[in-house]
């Protein structure tokens, strides 16, 4: 199991919130919001387009989504059902 996480954030700045986050897994950049439109979680907010909705998706081996759950930006994903859930794949 590999566990990325990736925002319209720049490079330089996941490294700065990895570091104060202690997080082990990479932070990829969706720079110009690909991935955000690929995947159907783009909004427009506060003028801006192709800002991405809070989601997780889990996507298995073969590169099929398992599991798609977008959140309220006011809203903490359930790291308990999302490791029950990977660890189902």
């Amino acid at each position: 199991m590999r566990i990325l996480g990736i925002s319209r954030d720049s490079p330089y700045s996941h490294n700065a919130y990895a570091a104060r986050q202690s997080l082990t897994f990479p932070l990829l950049s969706d720079w110009n919001g690909d991935a955000v439109r690929a995947f159907g979680v783009a909004q427009v907010l506060d003028g801006l387009t192709d800002v991405p909705r809070r989601s997780c998706f889990l996507i298995d081996g073969d590169g099929m989504i398992r599991l798609a759950r977008i959140y309220d930006d006011d809203e903490v994903p359930d790291l308990d059902e999302l490791v029950a859930a990977a660890r189902e794949l």
